[in-house]
């Protein structure tokens, strides 16, 4: 399904259906023809895969789940023909809720609870600087914020991301 889009003084709104409930994306008229772009959030479970296609679901595995995050938010980008790669972006800030582990039970494993929630902040931080390092090794890391929840309605995701990047023309190609 196409993007709705509409337009209001220097913000463009990126959404789909006709009663949306959020914007898949919204960019800002910067000064000096920069685009400020705001990515809806997005988990790496479920919705991501969804997203982009995929009928396999990635559960509670970051070092999977945030480049289909970023492939997403890529689709997006080319689909609303605001850029062709999430390249050509420098991120400034990432939102990260951080959810409980799905199992085991903390009632009836404590100890593998907690080694659970262990393992899957390590993975988080290793596949986010990994994303950052690899795939975009010219750019600088945004800031990032991250609130531990214990769930979003993402059942399959560990985490749930939205971010604010900004496209610039005087970066050509965001190198």
């Amino acid at each position: 399904m196409a993007f709705n889009i509409k337009q209001r003084g220097k913000l463009t709104y990126y959404y789909r259906g006709d009663a949306p409930v959020f914007s898949n994306l919204v960019t800002e008229l910067q000064p000096g023809g920069d685009l400020k772009v705001y990515f809806a959030g997005f988990t790496g479970g479920t919705s991501a895969a969804r997203n982009l296609g995929l009928a396999e679901v990635v559960t509670m595995d970051p070092e999977r789940e945030i480049p289909l995050v970023f492939q997403a938010w890529e689709a997006w980008l080319q689909e609303a023909g605001i850029c062709e790669s999430i390249a050509e972006l420098d991120f400034i800030e990432m939102h990260a809720f951080g959810c409980m582990p799905k199992s085991p039970n903390p009632l009836v494993d404590p100890i593998g609870y907690a080694a659970e929630i262990s393992r899957l902040r390590k993975a988080y931080a290793n596949a986010y600087s990994g994303y950052f390092s690899e795939q975009l090794p010219a750019h600088g890391v945004p800031v990032r914020f991250t609130v531990h929840l214990l769930d979003v309605p993402d059942q399959a995701a560990s985490y749930e991301f939205y971010t604010t990047a900004l496209l610039q023309k005087s970066a050509a190609g965001g190198a």
